[in-house]
């Protein structure tokens, strides 16, 4: 029960209303892997993941932003999560797509 509520958690508003209206058979659409529809990074969460899309490590993030590099790595994992990606590469595509 608790992923089903998920999965209709992550969904966008024009899926919800897609799947309310059974424009899809009834079945409620996947959220696709990447999607950030309504995900916003705080302004720290954007410079990291500029950072990444540079091709930065963490450590050099940390020397960057003078910030430790677990506080670093810290960001790139919650980046990753927000964003439901699942390596440094999918953010790097991301912040190229929102320019």
């Amino acid at each position: 029960m608790r992923r089903g509520y998920d999965r209709g958690a992550a969904l966008a508003l024009p899926d919800v209303v897609a799947y309310a209206l059974e424009e899809n058979g009834g079945d409620p659409p996947e959220r696709p892997s990447g999607s950030a529809h309504g995900v916003r990074l705080t302004r720290r969460e954007a410079q990291v993941a500029a950072l990444v899309a540079e091709g930065l490590a963490n450590q050099q993030i940390a020397d960057r932003l003078v910030i430790a590099r677990r506080t670093a790595e810290g960001h790139v994992e919650r980046i990753l999560s927000k964003l439901g990606l699942s390596n440094r590469s999918q953010i790097a595509a991301w912040v190229a797509a929102q320019r």
